[in-house]
């Protein structure tokens, strides 16, 4: 009989049992969780993504953010102008590099950060998890993330 949960077997993988598919759903969960209170503020998840990324670090270029969220910027430039556009950031040239677009925050924007607590709190609440265990859970997703990034990265670099 073939264990299905054994990596080193040779038999397929049910999907429920799968790493890859555990995360897609938990990651949709997540978001459909979020999307009544981003909703609320008027605001996608990408946006909260983008906005996310100017709350740690204000000012830097769409390709900086794009690269933070690991996405591509033609994914962020819509993002962002749409955020542009209901008042909460401003784009504008690099100074010292024209090609670059600088983003920052308006008050607005840095106004609705208080306001993304809500988040957190419901996703406590609806996990199951406590603090410390939300914590650890999202260092060891992290920890993943890094080490199925440096195959990547290894394999650019070849």
């Amino acid at each position: 009989m073939n264990d299905h949960t054994d990596p080193a077997s040779d038999a397929p993988v049910p999907l429920d049992a799968q790493l890859c598919f555990s995360i897609y759903s938990a990651s949709i969960a997540v978001q459909r969780l979020y999307k009544p209170l981003l909703d609320e503020l008027g605001i996608t998840y990408t946006q909260y993504l983008v906005l996310s990324t100017l709350w740690e670090d204000d000012g830097p270029g769409i390709s900086a953010i794009a690269q933070r969220l690991a996405l591509e910027p033609s994914t962020i430039t819509p993002a962002v102008k749409r955020l542009e556009a209901a008042g909460l950031v401003t784009r504008r040239r690099s100074e010292t590099d024209e090609r670059q677009v600088v983003v920052e925050l308006t008050p607005e924007g840095s106004a609705l950060y208080p306001r993304t607590a809500e988040l957190t709190r419901t996703l406590l609440r609806c996990s199951g998890l406590d603090v410390p265990g939300l914590a650890g859970l999202t260092a060891q997703m992290q920890t993943l993330t890094a080490h199925l990034r440096e195959p990547a990265a290894e394999s650019e670099g070849s």
